[in-house]
């Protein structure tokens, strides 16, 4: 074998190397409002936005809530609302393009009620080191008189791929006992990279337990 040959295989394998490596954690950058670019759309009150390069571009998601508000029924009850957000961006040609969104809400709740994200739950990972990163939310989301678990959701996204992990929290009731606090994994999580499926276990045991403010 030539010496330019084996010199180029090694290139090509040390090439190989560092672009897979250098998306074990994508380097992540925060943002506030002053520094999202202009044409990048949002509402709600801003949670999380983060900016990071992959495979597929530059990219930025943005997480909000709207916190409580106020309506009325058609007999004039009084009800509550609450809603959150999560958009995805990707800079094409010059210009960002949403590319998934996630909405989920409660609404016309006569008692109290939250939707909001589970707190240091947003991240931004390439667990399977293929270039391309997956985007991680938690967030709870209820309406009740009573104390009963709340609807917990993980959301995550590799590129345009959506995976959801659904159940509750899980709530003390005496000494001993717990309620609440299953979950299940969709088809799409099923089939995923087990690691994947073993991040998510971990971010769900983390913050399954439901507290009180």
């Amino acid at each position: 074998m030539s010496h330019p040959s084996i010199m180029k295989k090694l290139f090509l394998l040390v090439l190989t190397f560092f672009s897979t490596a250098s998306f074990a954690q994508p380097k992540i950058k925060k943002l506030d409002k002053s520094s999202i670019p202009k044409d990048i759309q949002y509402t709600g009150n801003l949670v999380n936005a983060l900016r990071w390069t992959d495979n597929p571009g530059d990219n930025i998601v943005i997480t909000t809530e709207t916190g409580i508000s106020e309506s009325k029924g058609s007999g004039g009850e009084d009800y509550r609302n609450a809603a959150l957000d999560a958009w995805h961006y990707r800079l094409e040609a010059g210009s960002w393009k949403m590319t998934w969104k996630v909405h989920d809400f409660i609404k016309e709740c006569p008692v109290d009620l939250a939707a909001n994200y589970i707190k240091n739950s947003f991240a931004v990972t390439d667990l399977d080191k293929d270039g391309i990163a997956e985007v991680w939310m938690m967030y709870k989301t209820v309406c009740h008189g009573d104390v009963s678990p709340s609807t917990l959701k993980i959301i995550m996204y590799q590129g345009d791929n959506k995976y959801a992990v659904r159940g509750t929290t899980r709530l003390r009731v005496s000494e001993k006992d717990y309620y609440g606090g299953e979950y299940t994994f969709d088809e799409a999580f099923k089939k995923a990279p087990q690691q994947f499926r073993e991040y998510a276990s971990r971010l769900w045991k983390k913050n399954v337990v439901e507290t009180w403010k």
